[in-house]
């Protein structure tokens, strides 16, 4: 049988939760999930905040500036590469074994690592090692985020009844957004609190030990999550198959994985380009301040925060098509607007980079569409193999894409924004967007 038939028992999409209010069950779910997801993203992001102090330790002192940057983010980037990998793996496994178990694993995967950089001798003291320890403990940490993200949303997806499942999954993906808020205000916090010797002697290593002790708490908060009511219905109907769950998903599913490429464009192009990318931006093309870059930055990333939940309301309410068209095409709008303006007023940089953040939040849109695209039995796999390979790609090209387009326009970043935003109106009349998976 194949899964499209086994699948058919589930009545497609999401149907297999009642309709029903939230419970205290259901609370503690999205809880205990968003949490998690906050401070697992908070791990992975904290070491873009001190790339570059991180560089200065962990490579040699007379090595060329540009060269140690490009090595410390090379390592970062080395997170992105490990993100297919370590999806399709922990994904394979939530599907045959329990979504539980791997949600639970994720976290542990990027809270220790977290932890080793943070007590990581330098270079200094042990040599050539510091940087291949380093690079180890990020590779690990990419394939953990490859597991977290979407393990999460099919965990928080097939808890929440159907009538609350966009609002559901778009409170954890304001979780884990939360984490790159998180990451920058501890970046100000430490770089305010501690001088620059301080911080190159000790004090870097004070959000990575804080990371990754938190990370274990969250692991043993985990237990007490319960099994997805979907999968234990899936467990007791499965008939044993040799079959590996990708190998369905690319013979079956391939437009639900390429609708989910599509969506995972448009997501991974406004949180690189507009929360990661601008403050570089502002202050190389702009001349801005940093201090003022990064409180307008993080009025975005709040802002972002809100919007998240605020799509997954919507979504609720009037239907994803329509949240859809109004998330990405507000996007749009808002983007131009805000870069047509700078520099603009300290002001108006402030609230115009929370107007275009309240608006990156309709990336909650791709979970709540893509989740949903793929029936039960491979459910897991599908949405992480998409969503990660899509991310590797289009994450890694978008940086070089939009630095290489300032040189020619200024205004590169707002028309790469603003194609995307496009591309998302235009996923919303593919009927499996709103509809989902159906046998």
């Amino acid at each position: 049988m194949t899964t499209s038939a086994r699948s058919a028992e589930f009545t497609g999409a999401l149907n297999e939760s009642q309709h029903r209010p939230l419970t205290s069950s259901d609370y503690r779910t999205l809880g205990l999930s968003a949490l998690g997801g906050t401070l697992e993203f908070y791990d992975f992001v904290i070491y873009v905040f001190f790339a570059a102090v991180v560089g200065k330790l962990f490579f040699p002192a007379d090595m060329p500036e540009w060269l140690r940057m490009l090595q410390t983010f090379g390592i970062f980037a080395a997170g992105y590469l490990a993100r297919p990998v370590g999806g399709i793996i922990i994904a394979h496994y939530g599907d045959v074994i329990g979504r539980k178990r791997m949600f639970t694993l994720s976290i542990f995967l990027m809270a220790v690592p977290t932890l080793v950089i943070g007590l990581l001798p330098t270079y200094a003291s042990i040599g050539v090692a510091a940087p291949i320890l380093l690079l180890l403990m990020r590779t690990l940490q990419g394939a953990a985020i490859g597991g977290e993200m979407p393990g999460a949303w099919v965990f928080v997806a097939e808890h929440v009844p159907a009538n609350r499942y966009s609002f559901g999954v778009g409170s954890l993906t304001a979780g884990i957004t939360g984490g790159i808020l998180l990451g920058s205000l501890m970046g100000i916090f430490i770089n305010s609190v501690y001088a620059p010797e301080e911080v190159a002697g000790y004090a870097w290593r004070i959000p990575f030990i804080l990371g990754g002790v938190f990370g274990l708490v969250s692991v043993y908060l985990r237990r007490y999550l319960e099994e997805t009511p979907v999968f234990r219905e899936l467990a007791a109907r499965r008939k044993e198959s040799n079959e590996l769950p990708l190998k369905t998903v690319l013979r079956e599913h391939r437009a639900a994985s390429v609708l989910t490429a599509g969506m995972t464009w448009c997501l991974s192009g406004a949180v690189v380009v507009v929360i990661l990318m601008t403050p570089s931006y502002l202050q190389t093309v702009h001349h801005l301040p940093a201090k003022l870059v990064m409180q307008a930055n993080c009025a975005g990333t709040l802002m972002l925060t809100i919007g998240c939940l605020a799509i997954g309301w919507l979504c609720d309410r009037i239907g994803t098509r329509a949240s859809m068209i109004i998330g990405w095409g507000g996007l749009g709008l808002s983007t131009w607007w805000f870069y047509g303006q700078l520099p603009g007023s300290p002001e108006s940089l402030i609230w115009g980079y929370a107007l275009v953040g309240l608006f990156v939040g309709s990336i909650s849109l791709t979970p709540i569409v893509s989740t949903r695209a793929f029936p039960p039995p491979v459910r897991f796999t599908g949405l992480s193999f998409a969503y990660n390979m899509a991310y590797a790609v289009f994450g890694g090209l978008t940086p070089v894409l939009i630095s290489l387009w300032i040189k020619a326009d200024p205004q590169g970043p707002a028309l790469y924004v603003i194609g995307l935003s496009i591309l998302g109106v235009l996923l919303a009349f593919v009927p499996m967007s709103s509809k989902g998976y159906k046998a």
